[in-house]
């Protein structure tokens, strides 16, 4: 039987196939391990963009990847070994309108 979770992998999956995907992750961490793991985050190099930030969420970081399955294992593999890390949400871009202060036409 599958569960909703590979229901929802599966259709991503067929979605973005082999297309390239950026992601804007969220995360929530333990308030005194911020800078240690916004550092540690921006070591990766499809990591774009790291902030720290106020609000409902402590580090956003910006990040591109081959296809979907490269963010998939970005998540697993390389964030969640972080320590301190209490929460992340990961945001598919679906389209961009504006990036690094240029318009992007749409088609």
């Amino acid at each position: 039987m599958m569960t909703m979770g590979s229901d929802m992998e599966q259709a991503l999956t067929a979605l973005y196939g082999e297309d390239q995907v950026a992601a804007v992750i969220t995360l929530k961490v333990d308030t005194k391990e911020a800078d240690r793991i916004a550092t540690e985050i921006a070591k990766f190099d499809v990591v774009y963009d790291v902030y720290l930030v106020t609000g409902d969420t402590d580090i956003v970081a910006k990040a591109r990847f081959k296809n979907y399955k490269g963010l998939k294992d970005f998540v697993l593999s390389s964030l969640a070994p972080i320590s301190g890390i209490k929460d992340t949400k990961t945001l598919m871009v679906v389209t961009t309108y504006k990036e690094g202060g240029q318009s992007r036409a749409q088609s």
